[in-house]
This record gives C-alpha cells, sequence and structure tokens, in this order.
C-alpha cells in the first residue's frame, strides 16, 4: 500500500509524507473559506501542510512587495496580480484567473419575502448606514462604490457608509447589526456553518466592473514543487466545481 502511495504521488507530482513541504499562501479575505476548504483536500491528497493568511488585496500586495515570504497570493482582483507580474515578481506564466467575484447587498433584518426595489428605496429613505469595503484596497469596495455611483447615490450616502478594511469586515460589521445593509460577497451568504439572516440582493454585474480574481506564483517559490502542485490543484475540475458551489464564476 505505501509502494502504490508513493507511486501515486508521484505520478501526480505530489511527494510522499516523508517529502512533506509547507506552502504559505496570501489569499483575500472573500475567499477564506472556500481556500480553507480546498487546502484541507489538498492537505489530505498531497501531504503537504498550507499555511493561510488572508486580508485585503491591496495590504497583502504591500508585504508581499516589502519581502513577505508567501509563495501564492489569491488576489480579489486582476490589478495587483498583473503589477506583480510586470514588477517581475512571479514566476513568468503563473498568472490566472480561479474565480469571478460577485457582490451582493445584505439586509439582515430584512424579511425573505421583502422585494429588491423596496431594499433599494430603504436604503435612501431609511437613514440607516451601510457597510462596505474600503474602495482602495478592496475590490468588493471598489465594486460596491461603482455600483453606488451609477445608481447616483453616491455622494448622498457619504455620511452613513462605513468602511471596513476589507469584505470580512464589512461582513462582521452588518453582521453585528451596527449597520442596516452591507454590500459583500455571494460567497459569504453562501457559507451552510453560518446562513445569512435576512435577505440578500445579488447586484446587477452590469453596474461593476468584473471583480477578475487572480492567482500567482511567487518568484521566490518557482522551484517548489508543492507550491507547484497547489496551483495547479486550484485548476483541477474537482477544485473548480467546489468554487462555483461557493459562488463564485469561472472563466
Amino acid at each position: 500500500m505505501i509502494l502504490i502511495r508513493v507511486l501515486l504521488f508521484s505520478l501526480l507530482g505530489w511527494p510522499p509524507a516523508s517529502f512533506a513541504d509547507d506552502i504559505r499562501l496570501a489569499v483575500a479575505s472573500n475567499f477564506l473559506g472556500p481556500v480553507q476548504a480546498i487546502a484541507r483536500a489538498f492537505e489530505r491528497d498531497s501531504g503537504h501542510r498550507v499555511r493561510i493568511s488572508s486580508g485585503s488585496t491591496g495590504k497583502l500586495y504591500a508585504q508581499i512587495v516589502n519581502g513577505a515570504p508567501y509563495d501564492l497570493f489569491l488576489a480579489a482582483n486582476d490589478r495587483e496580480p498583473e503589477r506583480l507580474d510586470r514588477e517581475g515578481r512571479i514566476a513568468p506564466g503563473s498568472r490566472y484567473t480561479y474565480a469571478f467575484g460577485v457582490l451582493v447587498l445584505w439586509a439582515p433584518d430584512a424579511l425573505q419575502e421583502t422585494p429588491a426595489d423596496e431594499l433599494a428605496a430603504s436604503i435612501v429613505a431609511g437613514g440607516q448606514r451601510i457597510a462596505m469595503a474600503n474602495p482602495n484596497t478592496a475590490p468588493y469596495g471598489a465594486a460596491a462604490e461603482a455600483m453606488l455611483k451609477a445608481w447616483g447615490q453616491w455622494d448622498a450616502l457619504q455620511g452613513r457608509v462605513i468602511r471596513g478594511e476589507n469584505v470580512a469586515q464589512a461582513y462582521q460589521f452588518t453582521a453585528s447589526g451596527n449597520v442596516g445593509f452591507g454590500f459583500v460577497a455571494l460567497s459569504q451568504m453562501l457559507n451552510p456553518n453560518q446562513p445569512p439572516a435576512g435577505r440578500y440582493w445579488r447586484v446587477d454585474d452590469t453596474l461593476y466592473s468584473p471583480i477578475r480574481q487572480q492567482l500567482v506564483l511567487l518568484k521566490r517559490a518557482a522551484d517548489k514543487p508543492a507550491a507547484a502542485a497547489f496551483w495547479q490543484y486550484l485548476k483541477s475540475s474537482a477544485t473548480r466545481q467546489q468554487i462555483v458551489a461557493f459562488g463564485y464564476g469561472l472563466e
């Protein structure tokens, strides 16, 4: 059985447990739940260990530029991965889109039968605060800003917008009851272990630029087999099915 396991890992490009390695991921906060599930499956299948650091895409980019020892970067957009590519900080040819993010508006106190247009009207007239990620560092925040501008309400709502560092904080602000509405990721609404209260509305994706979430293998890990194995694992059909089930689109 051990021999079969060793041969199988060799065929797949994965080492037996005695050659297991650690992989360090920098992951945008919206994708933390999905990547934790994917990492558990990868660890089980490969014998490697995955270490995950999560935050806003902008802050993770800054950490990478300042020497943080990550092997792979799963961003929430394509801007920072493109910058890393131009700066020569990634393995050539390693940048690709692993998912498309979906923005939703969440109202925890709304009834399930509340119409979407009633939710929208209550934002304007209801006086409640709205949580969103920081548009300057978080792609979901930029998408929320674009949506409100397209709606003609960005300037009018400035005094009621509460900005989180990332979309995870926007979710926390909304879940706590401190704000009445939150712009969050669809994936956060589909967590089977934490079903959301109230009602959420999927924002028309023509109102914001596509949230093209890209992955790069960083240059420091270009010759690291374990990191390359995880990069490839994310492209497998089984993993892609998981990503869709978590509320993302695919290219």
